[in-house]
């Protein structure tokens, strides 16, 4: 890994004019082709994030095991009571949660975050994502970006480079799993459903081709605007649909609970079939980073998988008075972040290390003290070298921290997802930026 990247950089370094020039095509390709975030265009940065053969197995092993555990508690969680006490969810969710499975697939898709230190292969969980699992479109567009460097066309001379494809590998774990639902229909008509507020983006039009590809008829479908006759869920355009790729988080569907009663309706007659189904949001929830520490989930993992949860889940707990005083925490900001139980995209996250005065920090802990909160412990991220010369000529290299995602297509490893920031904290709402990932091999 280090011999690569300091392939890269000696390959920028000799011809530094040349990458800041084509570092600017980049850029332009970017605001050309790839999706907006939240409004924006996705920054990057001039290096693309390299991982080795080793790291990626290494990334698979991870993979199955907490796919392994999940899926334990996404059980557990049905089957016992006193176990879905844990979560606390309202009755309406539980209720959505414990209908029959219709197929064999309990999280069909996902993207679980780590910190991931290169040096030793130490790691930390940070969150998991579930059926809105993002960002395969910045991926795709931003390695096509990545082509036009001169650095990189370079780079390919002396390293074979590959990345992932993320559309139609999904397309056929969809299709997997939808074979083993027991309504099951020849060509079934797919919707893609969220709630986009008139802004779709482009990462759902890739996902439509990839299905319209694979011979399926798909359609883009604003949850608001979907209707249920009794028996039939339809399509803002009048069609029967058959399937449903739900981008639409849970959190939001329960917020907006009257305006989906359509999809709602149709899900719990099993008029339609939910990848992924209500289910996913035992995993989702990031309640359950505290619920993977409790002894009612240690008494159904095996030996191997408690050392792993101890190891690489972060000690989180709700936020209480009671565990405010017992850590300090109102003194101890930069041990700690907080955030809610529920949300997405960074929402709400407050970290005492990332620039907070002790006042700062104190009101945040206490207004949402008892506020579906969660205390958990401040993880380092690993830092990397980089060059922000596709922003500024006049750049230097420059330490940036990293985060790491492993996107789960059916409980196996799909892809890699990377992103960085300037800062300890790697979030929307401070500078996070996305680099293309690369799976390299010396030639």
């Amino acid at each position: 890994m280090q011999k690569a990247l300091e392939h890269y950089k000696r390959i920028i370094d000799e011809s530094f004019e040349e990458s800041v020039e084509s570092a600017s095509r980049q850029q332009e390709y970017i605001k050309k082709y790839t999706a907006r975030y939240h409004g924006y265009y996705v920054h990057t940065l001039y290096i693309p994030k390299m991982f080795t053969e080793d790291m990626l197995k290494y990334f698979e092993e991870i993979a199955d095991v907490i796919y392994g555990i999940l899926v334990k508690v996404i059980h557990a969680y049905r089957a016992d009571e006193k176990y879905r006490a844990l979560f606390g969810f309202d009755k309406r969710l539980e209720n959505l949660i414990l209908r029959p499975e219709h197929y064999a697939c309990p999280l069909p898709i996902a993207r679980v975050d780590i910190f991931f230190n290169e040096d030793d292969f130490s790691f930390k969980f940070c969150e998991f994502n579930t059926d809105g699992s993002s960002a395969m479109n910045e991926d795709k567009e931003l390695n096509e970006a990545l082509k036009l460097t001169s650095a990189y066309k370079k780079f390919v001379k002396a390293y074979d480079v590959r990345t992932f494809e993320l559309f139609n590998s999904w397309v056929k774990t969809f299709a997997k799993i939808y074979s083993t639902y027991d309504r099951a229909v020849q060509n079934p008509y797919i919707a893609i459903v969220d709630f986009f507020g008139g802004d779709i983006s482009r990462e759902f039009t890739a996902f439509k081709k990839a299905f319209e590809d694979n011979g399926f008829e798909c359609e883009i479908c604003e949850m608001t605007e979907l209707s249920y006759d009794g028996k039939n869920l339809i399509s803002p355009t009048g069609r029967k649909i058959d399937a449903v790729y739900r981008r639409a988080v849970t959190c939001d569907i329960m917020r907006n609970y009257d305006k989906a009663l359509p999809f709602i309706r149709a899900a719990q007659n099993n008029d339609v079939c939910l990848i992924g189904d209500f289910e996913t949001q035992i995993a989702h929830n990031k309640i359950v980073f505290k619920v993977l520490h409790d002894d009612m989930t240690s008494a159904f993992l095996t030996d191997s998988e408690r050392e792993f949860v101890k190891k690489h889940i972060p000690y989180t707990a709700s936020l209480t008075a009671e565990e405010i005083a017992k850590h300090d925490v109102l003194n101890t900001k930069d041990k700690w972040v907080i955030k809610p139980e529920d949300s997405y995209a960074s929402k709400g996250v407050y970290a005492g290390v990332e620039g907070m005065t002790d006042d700062e920090w104190r009101k945040a802990v206490t207004e949402n003290t008892d506020n579906n909160y969660l205390l958990q412990e401040y993880c380092e991220p690993y830092s990397s070298l980089n060059i922000d010369i596709t922003h500024d000529k006049n750049a230097r290299y420059k330490e940036y921290s990293n985060i790491t995602g492993l996107y789960l297509y059916g409980g196996k490893l799909a892809g890699v997802y990377s992103r960085i920031a300037k800062n300890s904290i790697i979030s929307t709402q401070y500078s996070e930026m996305s680099l293309p990932t690369v799976i390299v091999k010396e030639k």
